[in-house]
């Protein structure tokens, strides 16, 4: 399970709907939510309660940055109420499952990613689901999934690139999402480059195709859920979407390039896992040939003392080499000279 983000502290900076009185605990602890935080000009001023956040997200100059983890439909329902959600997206996100992909429901737009980890050397996928609109942004993770505490943290520090608003927090989760995938990808480049050295030494193991196999098909699952990404940030750079303003474009291009270089990479490896089978079974075959010729040598060899063997083993009395004086001699040098010069010729082709 993902680590849950820690409580912001809250800050006296700022007033709010309620200006009487201070801001509620935002209840972090309560399940599902782990953050829910207003800015103004990129300055965090407090954290405040799901209850309050349609009130602060109205206001000028702020955004209210909403993180929630796997929350239960009453929770969602609570959140849609706040800043007017379609209840199709709001479905989408109650249920995992979902491929990447963008749509727009009126002045709100909803963006589908997948996320992966590595867990136990086998890579594990989760989703996240934002909602984007007027001075709000609410991201929803379920499944395997790095915290997006440090995108929050490091962005914090910077209030001028903060301030440009909730389509910026956007292409920072976004960003942050397809970084996650280079550690899965070089977890496995790891895994591939140990199945390479060995592949040439000798043939592969049934446990070894095994997991040869299991990282072709990881690698073909990663590959899928990360494909329609391109398509999402494609139209997020080409200043399609309203919500999004065409001063970003060039970072959603940046996201883009990210993640076209992250299929590269998955595609690479995957031909390498390829060629790494095809080159075990020449391998094998080769070693099988090596002792096909082997043993056809062998039975050369040894059919020259059968054969003679077996003539001089039939029970004929009238033979005429029984009565020669040297003739068990000259039998015996017979044999040893020819399986000598058999020997001989089949080292020489390289095929003892």
């Amino acid at each position: 399970m993902p680590g849950i983000e820690s409580d912001f502290p809250s800050s006296s900076e700022g007033g709010g709907p309620s200006s009487s009185r201070p801001a509620e605990p935002a209840r972090l602890h309560e399940p599902g939510i782990v953050a829910s935080s207003v800015y103004a000009h990129g300055v965090r001023i407090a954290d405040i309660p799901i209850e309050e956040a349609g009130l602060w997200a109205s206001k000028e100059g702020h955004v209210v940055w909403i993180g929630l983890l796997e929350p239960d439909t009453k929770l969602l329902h609570a959140v849609q109420q706040q800043f007017n959600l379609h209840t199709l997206a709001v479905e989408d996100a109650a249920h995992a499952h979902q491929r990447p992909k963008l749509e727009q429901y009126g002045d709100a737009l909803f963006v589908v990613a997948r996320t992966a980890q590595m867990i136990d050397k086998r890579i594990a996928f989760g989703e996240t689901h934002i909602f984007v609109g007027q001075g709000y942004i609410v991201s929803v993770r379920h499944g395997a999934s790095t915290s997006y505490k440090a995108v929050r943290q490091h962005w914090e520090t910077c209030p001028t690139s903060l301030a440009k608003g909730e389509d910026f927090i956007l292409y920072a989760i976004l960003d942050f999402i397809v970084d996650n995938y280079m550690p899965v990808i070089e977890a496995i480049q790891d895994e591939v480059e140990e199945i390479e050295d060995k592949v040439l030494a000798k043939p592969m193991l049934r446990h070894e195709i095994e997991k040869l196999y299991m990282l072709r098909r990881d690698l073909l699952r990663l590959r899928n859920a990360i494909a329609p990404l391109v398509d999402v940030c494609q139209r997020l750079a080409n200043a399609s979407v309203p919500q999004v303003r065409p001063t970003l474009a060039p970072m959603f291009r940046d996201v883009t390039d990210h993640v076209r270089t992250v299929q590269e990479k998955i595609d690479s490896l995957r031909e390498v896992l390829a060629f790494a089978f095809e080159a075990s079974l020449l391998v094998g075959q080769s070693q099988e040939n090596s002792i096909t010729k082997k043993l056809a040598a062998w039975a050369a060899i040894l059919a020259v003392p059968t054969a003679v063997a077996g003539v001089y083993g039939m029970n004929f009395k009238n033979m005429p080499e029984l009565e020669l004086h040297f003739g068990y001699h000259a039998v015996l040098a017979l044999i040893v000279i020819s399986c000598t010069i058999l020997h001989w010729r089949f080292r020489k082709n390289g095929w003892l």
